[in-house]
């Protein structure tokens, strides 16, 4: 995977960093597991798994920790 799509972790308002969040996620998986036909085939087995979601929201949050410090979001 050799295409930027990362130019900033600086956002215009929260909202807009909390999707950024979602997104280094999002990547982050797409990296890890670059076969698009393996991460179809193990969706079920994580959509349906309490343990598996919240860890997912541990991601998400602690990438918009990261987005957060680079806006200084907890001085506005």
């Amino acid at each position: 995977m050799s295409d930027q799509w990362l130019n900033s972790l600086q956002t215009e308002n929260p909202q807009l960093g909390f999707e950024l969040a979602i997104k280094l996620s999002r990547m982050g998986v797409k990296y890890t597991l670059p076969s698009d036909e393996a991460r179809q085939k193990l969706r079920p087995d994580y959509a349906e798994s309490a343990d598996s979601l919240i860890a997912t929201s541990q991601v998400v949050a602690t990438n918009f920790q990261t987005v957060a410090a680079a806006n200084n979001y907890w001085k506005s």
